[in-house]
């Protein structure tokens, strides 16, 4: 894929979707990074369930160490993975108020280094946070590189370099939610959403999927 054909997919996702956030409620840096950690292998929906709760009761870094780990897996039970979740949460927070003054850090090697926290978590709070221009790899984005062909790869990591060394600098600090947005909704995993796609011209997808046209009313009639 050329240059050209990249920076007009940028800019017409930019159009489609031209307030792009993430779906993880939040309102605060440690709200985001506690929403990200359990969000592995979990939906943005089921997170928000739980957390609304959570955060309503606690949303810092000593007041969820005091829930402790049964109080905290109450709120969270109902995410895949939550006890070995809520073990991390709780590390987590013991660190942020032992080493951080409570505060998350804005360093990769900072955040990489709490418990929970790996290459994807520390680049979402790096973009969405900070205003890092980074890109978290997660399923959505692994998948849109190698089937648009925007940054084919057989890793996470060499898709992420991919990404990284092609997306035109002025959509780099959106491109990461723009993608997730376009893959949740348009470009998903089964029955891509082709005929509304608004990139599916410049789209280097072999197996684009169409829905069939609508019988006319009238000539059945």
């Amino acid at each position: 894929m050329n240059a050209e054909k990249r920076y007009q997919i940028f800019k017409r996702l930019s159009v489609a979707i031209p307030n792009p956030a993430t779906e993880l409620k939040h309102s605060s840096t440690f709200e985001l990074l506690i929403a990200v950690i359990l969000s592995a292998q979990a939906t943005d929906k089921s997170v928000n369930l739980a957390t609304g709760k959570l955060f309503a009761i606690a949303n810092t870094p000593e007041a969820i160490l005091a829930l402790g780990i049964h109080g905290l897996e109450d709120y969270i039970r109902t995410i895949g993975l939550y006890h070995s979740k809520a073990k991390n949460v709780l590390a987590t927070c013991q660190m942020l108020i032992a080493q951080h003054q409570s505060q998350v850090p804005n360093t990769r090697a900072a955040l990489e280094a709490l418990p929970g926290v790996g290459r994807k978590t520390a680049n979402v709070i790096l973009n969405t946070a900070f205003g890092e221009p980074t890109i978290a790899v997660d399923t959505h984005l692994f998948r849109l590189g190698n089937r648009i062909k925007l940054a084919p790869g057989k890793t996470v990591l060499e898709v992420e370099k991919k990404y990284l060394k092609t997306i035109p600098p002025e959509f780099m600090q959106d491109a990461h939610h723009l993608l997730i947005l376009h893959g949740r909704y348009t470009c998903t995993a089964v029955k891509p959403k082709c005929a509304q796609c608004c990139i599916e011209d410049l789209c280097e997808y072999q197996a684009k999927e169409y829905a069939p046209p609508k019988p006319n009313q009238k000539s059945q009639s």
